[in-house]
């Protein structure tokens, strides 16, 4: 489980991406670099990283789920993920 301090950072990450993406796009489609620069850094989605909703873990990410393959494999076999289960044949 990620440390609280990094979930609220991404939390914060988004929160300014959202905020700043429209006038983001405004400022890309006038050709304003130098204004784009003056935006805040986080305000970039490419600083944005996935992450699993329920842990924070930053790796083996299921960008379909929006949970890393643990708490997938949990949820999946717990039937909470609708229309998933476990392969046989």
């Amino acid at each position: 489980m990620a440390k609280e301090s990094v979930k609220a950072r991404q939390r914060k990450r988004e929160a300014l991406v959202a905020r700043f993406a429209e006038k983001r796009e405004q400022l890309k489609a006038e050709g304003d670099y130098a204004a784009l620069d003056k935006l805040p850094r986080n305000a970039s989605p490419v600083r944005l990283h996935n992450r699993c909703q329920l842990t924070g873990r930053p790796k083996g990410y299921m960008r379909q789920f929006g949970l890393c393959r643990n708490m997938f494999r949990d949820m999946a076999l717990a039937g909470k993920i609708p229309g998933v289960r476990k392969a046989s044949w």
